[in-house]
């Protein structure tokens, strides 16, 4: 879609179809940003399975009227249709697989799989759309990604899904809207994961935007080695990927992401350091580093689903997941007009290093948010709690202080200070 997409924009708008599709992405990113939250307040009350599907079939009606357009602004309306759809989808969805799989080597396993099918998605679908536009026009395109979403919702459909955990009481519409963000924002794993988040956008930002300029313009080589530049950085996310399940048996999340957005960082520091004036890094350098980025890239982003996981209750993962999805693309939505704007203005190696600047500032942020020492069994009292309270009796504590897994709820609205 993202392929017919581009070249219905040049159809339409010639040589302006670069500002056209920096528009719909721009359109994109607000809609994630602004809407997550609330379509994942308004759907709380409402059956999952439903919700799901929903979004599916308006997706696929989207992709069905984008042959159809005749005018740029009838594609912004339309991709604004389309983004709203996929915020109400992804977090929903994302906030169902663990309680699919409630054990947590099964959850990584499926984090990791996800991570794969991404990176196998981006680097097989262009290749797809390449050998199908041999035989048909572009506008043919647009079929495969309505086949895929109804696909999807046929799958939906098939499956049967957990009952979905219910808070207590029914909660005022204002508060569901925010209870996500206020739970993000209250644990220190997830401040910590929303530093992480800029890192990687930030360097992500500049692969995605600038690699078409380096390889074309800088290198001079021709569209075959952009899709090996791709290659090795999907290739180097894929790695890791696969490997992440067996390192996360024996190595707990912080110290594989801090580490990685540290060595993430100073690649990108390295390659504009190389790349600084006239001379370029020889090709196979720029390839070797790209993969490696791809790699920590990843494993910068894998493992944050099993920090949402452990850090709300069953009732209140759809909140923290549409939290995680609307602030990690506010990320993208700072770095990507930076990847092009600087570039552009600037040159690449400015750009690369206001980004691996921008990087290095979220890696420090994660470290002072996210203690190392952090743990989740965290003695704690309730000053305000009547020794009968619910809470209270259920787990004992002498007099009003006791012990358990940490999660911000209703009982615990502030991060113990000391353990």
């Amino acid at each position: 879609m993202t392929i017919a997409l581009s070249l219905l924009a040049y159809e339409l708008a010639g040589d302006a179809a670069g500002a056209v599709l920096g528009t719909a992405f721009t359109i994109k990113m607000v809609a994630y940003v602004g809407l997550s939250p609330v379509l994942a307040a308004i759907a709380e009350r409402l059956p999952r399975k439903a919700v799901l599907i929903g979004a599916d079939l308006v997706r696929a009606a989207v992709a069905l009227a984008l042959p159809f357009v005749t005018e740029v602004w009838q594609i912004y309306v339309l991709i604004f249709l389309l983004q709203t759809a996929s915020a109400s989808f992804t977090p929903v969805f994302q906030a169902t697989i663990p309680d699919v799989l409630p054990d947590e080597e099964d959850y990584t396993q499926a984090l990791s799989l996800s991570r794969l099918a991404y990176d196998l998605e981006n680097l097989l679908s262009p290749a797809l759309a390449a050998m199908l536009l041999l035989v048909i026009s572009f506008h043919g395109l647009f079929v495969g990604t309505i086949i895929g979403f109804l696909f999807s919702a046929a799958l939906v459909a098939r499956t049967s899904l957990p009952q979905r955990a219910r808070a207590g009481e029914k909660r005022p519409f204002r508060e569901r809207l925010t209870r996500g963000s206020r739970i993000y924002l209250a644990t220190p794993r997830l401040r910590g994961l929303l530093a992480l988040n800029l890192t990687a956008a930030a360097i992500g930002a500049f692969v995605l935007v600038n690699s078409v300029v380096l390889v074309r313009a800088e290198y001079g080589l021709d569209e075959r080695a952009l899709g090996i530049a791709m290659a090795a950085f999907g290739g180097g996310s894929m790695l890791a990927a696969i490997s992440l399940p067996r390192v996360l048996l024996h190595i707990r999340e912080r110290d594989v992401m801090v580490p990685s957005a540290v060595v993430l960082t100073g690649l990108a520091l390295v390659f504009a350091a190389l790349s600084a004036g006239d001379a370029l890094p020889p090709w196979w350098l720029f390839l070797l580093i790209w993969g490696l980025m791809g790699t920590f890239y990843s494993a910068i982003l894998t493992p944050s689903g099993r920090l949402l996981r452990i850090s709300a209750h069953a009732e209140d993962r759809p909140a923290i997941f549409a939290a995680q999805f609307a602030l990690s693309h506010a990320c993208w939505l700072v770095t990507y007009p930076l990847a092009g704007w600087v570039g552009q203005g600037a040159g690449l190696s400015t750009a690369l290093l206001v980004l691996g600047g921008l990087g290095a500032l979220g890696v420090v942020a994660a470290i002072w948010l996210w203690p190392a020492n952090e743990e989740r069994i965290i003695e704690h009292s309730h000053p305000n709690l009547p020794p009968d309270h619910p809470h209270m009796q259920a787990h004992g504590g002498e007099g009003q202080q006791h012990a358990h897994t940490f999660i911000i709820d209703d009982e615990h609205r502030i991060w113990p200070t000391h353990s």
